[in-house]
């Protein structure tokens, strides 16, 4: 029941704070020494190239890593990315969507929030040696996302922007946010391979910069974040997250399996697995929409629809993996 406690307690602050700024300033009841889009990437950039990173190298130096199956762990994440894609535009078709509301749902069902909440959970629930693995789950996220989110999206866009799809690829070696992250992942395996051993404080160090990394993206979120009436897009949010919560765990969880992820470290990779593959619609999803005309609003629902449901899921998680 803590773990539950925690994990609700650090999404809903992180969100209704940033929402609440958001508010406020709206409305002149305060002032912000810096306006609220320099604000949002502050946040962001103090939790992807600080507290996120020193987290990963932290945990990565201890976390078991001998199994070499674990190399298709990536792979693993990148399946999951793809699958709720492809079902979510079976689902769009069975809806007999429009274009702009298809390509909505589209990133709806393949962009998934491992970042922040995914993290957040594998790390209250299963300890650093989860949220190690996080990182090497998603490895290929950004670039699934570029190099197949966003074309397909825009595949169903009336917008006459043109994007190259390899320059946004070819971008990804030259981001920051990418990079940082990569090297995180290579320096805590080093020293892991090493076998210097960690410093006492720096179990200290993760277990506070993981939460508070987390409050920041949140609040930068809900910085940004726009309510609409669900009710609308009922229909979409229903199919969405069946995909999310059911299909995509399901197929992600059973490959998992499949690649013996059970008998590795009591079955710790596939935890991870089982977790990050049933999270919530991205904040990212919001995106495609916003600059390839989509239907904004579908999407919009879908990510509140989604992650309102946790209060749902995380239960279910914890009941789940507590039978392994």
């Amino acid at each position: 029941m803590s773990k539950l406690l925690f994990s609700f307690a650090i999404i809903l602050f992180g969100l209704l704070l940033g929402y609440g700024i958001q508010v406020l300033v709206n409305r002149n009841a305060v002032s912000l020494p810096i306006p609220v889009d320099q604000l949002r990437k502050l946040l962001q950039k103090t939790a992807l190239l600080f507290l996120n990173p020193v987290a990963i190298v932290g945990a990565l130096w201890v976390v078991n890593i001998e199994s070499i199956r674990l190399a298709a762990l990536p792979f693993n994440g990148l399946f999951a990315i793809l699958a709720g894609g492809a079902l979510a535009l079976a689902a769009a078709k069975l809806l007999k969507l429009e274009p702009r509301k298809t390509g909505a749902m589209y990133g709806c069902g393949s962009f998934t929030n491992i970042g922040s909440i995914g993290a957040l959970i594998c790390f209250i629930f299963l300890g650093e040696q989860g949220f190690a693995l996080v990182p090497i789950y998603k490895i290929f996220e950004e670039l699934s996302y570029y190099s197949v989110g966003f074309p397909i999206a825009k595949y169903y866009s009336s917008s006459e922007k043109t994007e190259r799809t390899m320059d946004r690829i070819k971008s990804l070696g030259k981001d920051p946010f990418i990079l940082t992250a990569l090297s995180s992942i290579v320096l805590g395996g080093l020293l892991n391979w090493a076998g210097i051993q960690r410093p006492e404080f720096f179990k200290t160090v993760v277990s506070v910069f993981v939460p508070l990394g987390t409050v920041l993206l949140l609040t930068s979120i809900g910085l940004a974040l726009k309510f609409r009436r669900v009710r609308d897009y009922l229909r979409e949010c229903l199919s969405v997250s069946v995909i999310k919560f059911l299909l995509v765990p399901v197929l992600a969880s059973s490959l998992a399996y499949l690649l013996g992820f059970g008998d590795i470290d009591h079955g710790l990779p596939l935890k991870v697995v089982i977790i990050l593959s049933s999270m919530p619609v991205a904040f990212n999803a919001l995106i495609p929409p916003s600059i390839y005309d989509l239907d904004l609003d579908l999407a919009n629902s879908c990510w509140f629809f989604t992650t309102a449901l946790l209060i749902i899921i995380l239960p279910l998680l914890l009941i789940l993996l507590t039978m392994f």
